[in-house]
This record gives C-alpha cells, sequence and structure tokens, in this order.
C-alpha cells in the first residue's frame, strides 16, 4: 500500500527564509530573547505572524536543553471553584509574568496522587520552581522537587520541607469568632456559643481557625458544645448534611455560625434555605473567605478575606532572595 506523504514541516530556516533574515534571527524571536539581540519589532512581529500562518511550534524540550534556564514556573492548585484560589491563580499569572516567567498551573482536586503526577510533568519540562498551593501533602512534593534540584515553596497550607507563606488562620478566626459573637449578642440580646462548620480537622489551616474559634469565646467567657465543631469537609453538601444531622439528634442547631469557606457556605445556604432558615430566622454568619456576592444573600454575615497579594508578593520575594527551607510566614487577613 502507498502510504500518503506527510506534509514537510516548516523549519526555522524556512522562515528565516519568508522574513528575508538569518535563523539565529527567527530562533531569538520564538524563545523571546529578540529584545535582548537588538531585534526591531517589526521584524520579531513578522517572524510571529509567519510562524503562525505556517503552523510552526517550538520545539520546547530541545529548546530548554539549549537554555540555562527554562523560565518556567509551576503551581499546583487544590480547586478553581472559588474566589480565593482563582484570585491566587491570576495574580500568581500576572506577577510571573511581569519577571519574565512562564506560569504553569493545573488543578489537583485535593488528591495526593494528582500532586505528584502534576510535580513529575512540570519536572519534565524543567520547571525552575514548583509552588504547591493547598497541597495535602507538600513535604512529598518538596522531596520530588529536591531529587530533581528544583526548588519548590508552598502556599496556604504549609509544609516542613520548604518554605510556606499562608494566612494568619488562628488571629483571623479569632477576630471573626469575636465579630460573628458580638453580633449574634446584638439580635438574641444575651450571649450565645457558635457553632463551627466546614473544613478538614487534621488540616493545619482549620485546626488553626478553630483554635481561634475557641480562643474567642474563652476571652468572652462563652462555653462551647464539642460537639458544635464540625469539621466535616469542605464539599458543600458535607456541610448540609452536617447541618441536618445536628438538627435532627438535637431538634435545632445553634444560629450563630463560623463558616470556615465559601465552598462550605454554599451548604449552609443550602440548608438554611431547605429548612426555612431565611429572613428573620436566618442565622447570624460568619465565613472564614470572602466574595461580593455573598453580601446580596444574607444581611447578618461577617467575612474575612485572605490577603492574595501580600502573600504572593511573599512568595515571589522567596524565589528571589531565598529563605530557610522550614520557614512559616503568615500574613494577616483583611476584614469586610
Amino acid at each position: 500500500m502507498n502510504r500518503p506523504k506527510q506534509p514537510k514541516r516548516t523549519t526555522i530556516y524556512d522562515l528565516a527564509e519568508l522574513a528575508g533574515t538569518s535563523a539565529s534571527a527567527v530562533s531569538a524571536v520564538l524563545n523571546g530573547n529578540w529584545k535582548k539581540r537588538r531585534i526591531g519589532s517589526q521584524l520579531a512581529e513578522r517572524i510571529t505572524k509567519l510562524a503562525e500562518e505556517q503552523g510552526y511550534a517550538v520545539n520546547m524540550q530541545a529548546s530548554l536543553l539549549r537554555r540555562e534556564k527554562s523560565k518556567i514556573i509551576g503551581m499546583i492548585v487544590p480547586k478553581y471553584d472559588n474566589r480565593y484560589f482563582g484570585s491566587i491563580v491570576e495574580t500568581f499569572e500576572t506577577m510571573a509574568r511581569e519577571r519574565g516567567l512562564f506560569p504553569i498551573i493545573t488543578c489537583t482536586r485535593r488528591d495526593p496522587n494528582l500532586e505528584i503526577e502534576a510535580a513529575r510533568e512540570m519536572l519534565s519540562y524543567q520547571v525552575e520552581w514548583v509552588v504547591s498551593t493547598g497541597a495535602t501533602d507538600p513535604d512529598r512534593v518538596t522531596d520530588l522537587c529536591a531529587a530533581s534540584g528544583v526548588r519548590s515553596l508552598n502556599l496556604d497550607l504549609p509544609g516542613s520541607k520548604a518554605p510556606s507563606v499562608i494566612s494568619d488562620n488562628f488571629s483571623g478566626a479569632r477576630e471573626l469568632t469575636r465579630r460573628v459573637l458580638v453580633n449574634y449578642e446584638r439580635k438574641l440580646g444575651h450571649r450565645s456559643p457558635l457553632l463551627f462548620i466546614g473544613g478538614r480537622g487534621n488540616d493545619h489551616n482549620t485546626s488553626e481557625r478553630v483554635r481561634g474559634f475557641l480562643a474567642a469565646h474563652a476571652e468572652m467567657g462563652i462555653a462551647i458544645d464539642e460537639h458544635h465543631i464540625l469539621t466535616c469537609g469542605y464539599a458543600p453538601e458535607k456541610a448540609e448534611e452536617a447541618l441536618a444531622a445536628v438538627a435532627r439528634a438535637e431538634g435545632s442547631v445553634p444560629m450563630g455560625m463560623f463558616v470556615n469557606s465559601t465552598i462550605s457556605l454554599e451548604g449552609v445556604m443550602r440548608w438554611m434555605t431547605c429548612s426555612g432558615h431565611t429572613g428573620a430566622k436566618a442565622p447570624t454568619l460568619g465565613c472564614f473567605d470572602w466574595d461580593p456576592f455573598v453580601a446580596l444573600l444574607c444581611e447578618d454575615i461577617e467575612m474575612v478575606r485572605q490577603d492574595v497579594p501580600a502573600m504572593l508578593a511573599r512568595v515571589f520575594d522567596i524565589i528571589d532572595h531565598g529563605a530557610h527551607a522550614g520557614s512559616l510566614i503568615e500574613i494577616p487577613p483583611v476584614f469586610i
């Protein structure tokens, strides 16, 4: 059988001939080094346009082998579907590009195996840094990177083997709890404990927020029922089911709540709607997360925004100047 001939692939020499320049000039433009070579912007634009028209794609692996540094920086994130992680991704991309770095970002859905798979793929592209955001096992990612001679750091959740930049979860949760308790007291006319809902009890951030939650109650002389600390996970349906279970077991739930994220808040809102706790019957809420749309859903709500720009500024400060392997940098959150 006669096999059809594959179309000839365009080379940089073909592009050089079409552009009326040298192959080295074409290579510099396609690799982003044309300004250092003092190649004019009009020629760079013409070469780029010709490459697009001819369907030319840079062989990244071969290109990386020829360069001392890849200028690629990787980030893994657990979720895309809330404003906090979306803001991290967008700000990270902007700040990376401002420094001449190319960002690669992938979502790992809080799956430790996906985290390792993603890190391995990034290492195959010779990334210079891997930023583990909200990783379930950041030290495992750090070990993998270290074995390849690649630097790493942790964002949102800390590890012990690489620098970590996180929110000040304890102080933020203590202040948020205090504010919600004050609002709740104004509404009821007397002091009453809150319910804590959402998050994973074994992760650093949730345990620190629970600690701040308990500290605020203790400072105000309010006893807290340990059964009302519901670290049921982040999924909305888990928050909804946990509240329904408390209502069935106790006949009611506390009408003041500390909600551990806007993801959990979605489940709380579902439970409120289904159980008729709306309007005057709506609970007083505080949320360790921020979304401007939430203000339209409920009047009795306090929110805290994690300071993403400040957190990422410290991340890139570490990238630029370094930090001790186990250092922990805590950024105060912002109250809305």
